[in-house]
């Protein structure tokens, strides 16, 4: 009796899907716990939007959108008209070695493919078109074949940076000490020299045109104050006392 009374439940649901599906297709309605395509995650290496990427790999450090955070502003409309593609490539392959820059090629240890950094690239520089820079033409990135002097980099220090970091770049009561031989232990030449021509906008701090109102730090007067700060690393940075033998 059991048997029978299945059997014909069995047939009636039969008939009203059938019944229902008369004059329409058939719609199969998804079962509790089923995953979508939308629910499957994407592989790291398979994500091809620069937002995601930048999110992901670049906003930790340099801060949402690029506007700064504990490392430089890559939005900064000044430093995009000193860098170019192929350094802002290279250092994102191969990261800045000394600093808290790491690699993020995957054929240097890290975690991004190159048609990824490609992508990095391609919108960083993009940022540049959205908020293009005015002004008179900046120092070039690097130093190039100009030669520092640390004795010229104090006196140029004194005139554009001493009002703000204060005297020595010893710190100010806004400002902490830039001769800092932990500070000095993390950062490369190629960083204070990029963070003294393009400034850093997120900090208050004022590009290479505006440390002097009227007056522009020259090439070389960048080269001889990163000479100068760049001779006050210590061999033992964060270390006060001497070391014993």
């Amino acid at each position: 009796m059991i048997h029978l009374r299945q059997s014909f439940i069995g047939i009636a649901v039969i008939g009203l899907l059938l019944t229902a599906g008369c004059g329409r297709p058939l719609t199969i309605p998804t079962l509790p716990g089923q995953p979508r395509p939308s629910d499957v995650p994407i592989k790291p290496q398979d994500v091809t939007d620069f937002a995601q990427l930048y999110t992901l790999n670049c906003a930790g450090c340099h801060g949402t959108d690029g506007k700064g955070s504990g490392a430089l502003a890559l939005a900064n409309p000044v430093y995009l008209r000193i860098v170019s593609d192929a350094t802002i490539s290279k250092v994102t392959t191969l990261g800045l070695p000394g600093t808290l820059m790491p690699a993020f090629a995957l054929s240097a240890g890290g975690s991004m493919t190159d048609s990824q950094i490609a992508i990095v690239v391609s919108g960083i520089r993009q940022w540049a078109t959205a908020t293009p820079a005015v002004g008179p033409t900046p120092p070039p990135y690097a130093a190039g074949a100009v030669t520092g002097d640390a004795a010229r980099g104090a006196t140029a220090y004194t005139t554009f940076c001493q009002s703000c970091h204060g005297p020595e770049g010893r710190g100010a009561p806004k400002v902490g000490s830039i001769v800092d031989t932990s500070f000095l232990a993390l950062v490369s030449d190629q960083s204070l020299r990029s963070t003294i021509i393009a400034g850093r906008p997120d900090r208050g701090h004022p590009d290479w045109s505006h440390c002097v109102e009227g007056q522009a730090l020259t090439d070389q007067q960048v080269t001889d104050v990163v000479t100068w700060l760049a001779n006050q690393r210590s061999s033992t940075p964060g270390n006060p006392y001497p070391l014993k033998p």
